[in-house]
């Protein structure tokens, strides 16, 4: 998990935030691509149809089963003015379909609160302010205040499921192994320690 610093704040440009869209558009989109043998972003590969073949099921099982622990409704009922959360993804990501569903589902419990997402290839710009490490990895999810000021930013998993790609990697495991161990993780874990993580980030920026 990456977290966004005071020191790092920054503001979105007005006219950036216009390209992005709803929940229910972001899912249309993945669906009708699909249907054509197609996957969002600027690469079409058998494996990322694959990815997203699996990906429609796993949010289709988010949206229907995903609720908010008490502590972080809690703190959601605490946010007083509006914020707008912006999450950038692709529908080929399997982090995105475990993450996404969660994020929106939880900002509607908040009136306050509204969800704009934007794909990340379509969106270099935005998706460079948000880098990790260097890369450009997803989801990336950035609550905005009223002007487009950054208030903080999650991104692209959970620390414990980071820690297993990272000993993966570090322990010469095989990548498409570890990936297979991270999602078994997510499915294991039911978004707990998202949001231990999303409860921290909301109580320091009320």
């Amino acid at each position: 998990m990456t977290t966004q610093t005071k020191n790092e704040i920054q503001r979105i440009d007005s006219a950036m935030l216009t390209r992005g869209m709803d929940y229910a558009a972001y899912r249309e989109i993945i669906d009708r691509l699909f249907a054509e043998n197609l996957v969002t972003g600027h690469v079409q590969r058998t494996d990322y149809l694959e990815y997203t073949k699996l990906n429609i099921h796993r949010m289709n099982r988010w949206d229907k089963h995903f609720e908010p622990n008490a502590e972080l409704l809690e703190w959601m009922s605490k946010i007083v003015k509006p914020q707008r959360w912006i999450i950038i993804t692709e529908g080929w990501c399997g982090d995105s379909a475990q993450i996404v569903p969660a994020v929106v589902k939880l900002a509607s419990y908040q009136p306050k609160v509204t969800t704009t997402l934007f794909l990340r290839d379509e969106n270099p710009e935005l998706m460079q302010q948000f880098l990790t490490a260097g890369k450009r990895s997803i989801p990336i999810v950035a609550a905005l205040d009223a002007d487009g000021n950054v208030l903080w930013k999650w991104g692209s998993r959970p620390a414990e499921g980071q820690k297993i790609i990272d000993d993966a990697k570090a322990n010469g495991e095989d990548i498409h192994l570890a990936k297979e161990k991270l999602q078994l993780w997510y499915a294991r874990n039911k978004q707990e320690d998202l949001m231990k993580e999303l409860s921290v980030l909301i109580s320091e920026h009320l």
